[in-house]
């Protein structure tokens, strides 16, 4: 079977838009661990007496409560933003693609006949 130009050509973005669809539950993946881990963070530093430590780089710093709780809560904020732009881009991506297949379909079924 013989395909023409304009539907491999749509096979073609297709696969470009699987691939970055992937790309994109990578990242979201990524930083939902990241969020995971900073919500458990906070809950351990509510748990906590005043003196606290922060990892810097290979060091253990003494570090103040608030301001740490307050450095968690902003990178909470930021990663709940990346992640809801990735959804955003996800649905997005899956929108097209969806439409694509279907176009592909129809293509190649009246190719057939």
């Amino acid at each position: 079977m013989k395909i023409d130009e304009q539907t491999a050509k749509k096979i073609q973005e297709l696969q470009v838009i699987e691939q970055n669809l992937q790309n994109i539950v990578i990242q979201k993946q990524t930083f939902q661990i990241e969020l995971t881990e900073i919500l458990n963070a906070l809950v351990d530093l509510k748990k906590s007496g005043e003196e606290v430590y922060k990892i810097v780089g290979s060091l253990m710093v003494r570090s103040n409560k608030t301001d740490l709780t307050s450095d968690l809560e902003e990178k909470k904020k930021v990663l709940d933003l990346r992640i809801s732009s990735m959804e955003k881009q996800e649905k997005i991506l899956d929108e097209r693609a969806q439409n694509l297949k279907n176009e592909i379909t129809r293509a190649v079924s009246e190719n057939k006949r």
